[in-house]
């Protein structure tokens, strides 16, 4: 096998290779008399057909066969030889090939850059350590007992407000013509719980008891029923009664009515999981500090082709963004906050693209000299918790992940980026601070402040990019919907 070197540009390479025809004829023999084996053809017994008759029946498919597995064999032993990484799968291009000649090929690639070693000692991160107070707890027991709260009528007359719950009759019409759906008895309605359409409650406000209120509305563009989008509707309304809210008594009667046991159980339940929840955003406040001050010390090329994917992956996400807003009541208005141009976007997208690649190669490169690896025990805790976010399918949950493999390689990347993350810190000068649950969303918001001030100003070189867009929001996480037992971007 000859290789030679034709194109060295950055990370670009490109190689010739060429395979003596006699290492091809001797493979294709080979493989013949492997056929020749087991063959059965008319006239002949098993083992006894000539090769020549076996290379006429079956010498195109057996070339085809032959040539994939030396392109495939002798590109892999080239590059392996010249001590090169592809970044992604080579390019190959067969050049010439005839039977009796030699085989001629490319390969076209980029590889991977060189990245040097990284003094872990002085990355200096602040790891803040948030406990829940008495305040969070109180507000939590409060949202419960207003969530299970019930209503009285009032004990004197006086006009509705907000907060109150209306037992009204209605019938709605547009353009003079009931709708289905349109017209209820006994309805009891919270006023300012936005669950009627735009408008509804807020003309009920101020009624009284047996008042006859004509409400004027307009169903929203995107309403559901079809019909009605857009139209504009009248609904006579007979206030009937109203009551007053009263938030549920906290004791243990409510705390079983959850399925929990007490009320101090659901006290130490709603601390775990205040806990748990503060504590993540404070990981994720240290990883994204960690990940800017990588991300500094970041100067080696990025292959252009991932560069490229990640980009367009990004813009992809932007346009259908983009599309839904243009399409809700906010409109445009929605679809760019900084006012920027599609241009000017793509340059910060561009930026953000190459930043995640590289902080991904980097993290990729620190996991591999090091040898870190994901352990079945790692893999079955992040199962286990997956799992506690949808109580009551728990065990569905488990064989949705396990019976995809496109899933729990999902799953399993963020596992490995977590513990090569934790190695760093290891190895860093951390910090630690208690701090109270407040200081923490205070110092959340100043980071946030501080990178869209960073995001704004000029940038020098695309390895100075500043903190992604969507780099550790502080969003408290919500809970999901399971996982369908079906198959269906990010420092």
């Amino acid at each position: 096998m000859q290789v030679t070197e034709t194109k060295s540009e950055g990370l670009s390479r490109e190689f010739q290779v060429s395979l003596p025809a006699k290492d091809i004829e001797d493979k294709i023999s080979h493989r013949l008399k492997e056929i020749a084996e087991s063959a059965s053809i008319p006239g002949f017994r098993p083992g006894k057909v000539p090769v020549s008759m076996l290379r006429k029946r079956y010498g195109p498919s057996v070339m085809g066969e032959i040539l994939e597995r030396a392109v495939g064999d002798s590109s892999q032993q080239a590059l392996t030889e010249k001590g090169i990484r592809p970044a992604a799968q080579p390019e190959i291009e067969i050049t010439s090939f005839e039977d009796g000649k030699d085989l001629e090929y490319i390969i076209r690639l980029e590889m991977l850059p060189e990245i040097k070693p990284i003094d872990y000692s002085k990355l200096k991160l602040e790891r803040l350590n948030p406990k829940p107070d008495e305040e969070q707890l109180n507000g939590a027991l409060e949202n419960i007992a207003n969530a299970n709260k019930t209503t009285e009528p009032i004990a004197k007359k006086r006009k509705s407000k907000t907060g109150d719950v209306l037992v009204i009759d209605f019938v709605g019409s547009v353009d003079g013509e009931e709708f289905p759906g349109g017209k209820a008895d006994d309805y009891q309605l919270e006023l300012g719980s936005g669950s009627f359409i735009p408008g509804f409650e807020e003309q009920l406000t101020g009624s009284n008891v047996g008042d006859d209120v004509e409400v004027n509305v307009k169903f929203p563009d995107e309403y559901g029923a079809a019909e009605l989008a857009g139209k504009d509707a009248l609904f006579k309304v007979a206030v009937k009664e109203i009551r007053e809210g009263t938030a549920a008594e906290l004791n243990d009667e409510l705390a079983k009515k959850l399925g929990i046991e007490s009320l101090d159980k659901l006290k130490e339940t709603i601390v775990e999981e205040q806990s748990r929840e503060f504590k993540q955003l404070a990981r994720l406040r240290l990883k994204r500090t960690l990940l800017d001050q990588l991300a500094d010390v970041c100067d080696f090329e990025t292959p252009q082709k991932m560069a490229d994917g990640e980009f367009n992956s990004i813009w992809e996400q932007y346009e259908e963004q983009k599309k839904q807003a243009a399409e809700s009541e906010d409109g445009e208005a929605a679809t760019n906050e900084d006012d920027l141009s599609d241009e000017e976007q793509q340059v910060e997208f561009r930026q953000i693209a190459e930043r995640r690649v590289r902080l991904g190669l980097l993290l990729s490169e620190i996991g591999r000299e090091n040898n870190i690896q994901i352990l079945q025990d790692d893999i079955t805790a992040a199962l286990t918790e997956e799992a506690r976010k949808y109580p009551g399918q728990e065990q569905s949950v488990m064989e949705f992940y396990q019976g995809n493999p496109e899933a729990m390689q999902q799953m399993s990347a963020p596992l490995y980026e977590e513990k090569v993350i934790d190695f760093i810190l290891e190895m860093a000068n951390v910090t630690d601070k208690d701090v109270t649950t407040a200081e923490l969303m205070k110092a959340l918001e100043a980071d946030d402040e501080k990178a869209e001030k960073t995001k704004k100003k000029p940038k020098k070189s695309t390895a100075k990019a500043s903190t992604d867009k969507d780099d550790g929001k502080k969003a408290a996480p919500k809970k999901k919907k399971a996982p369908a037992k079906k198959a269906e971007k990010k420092d």
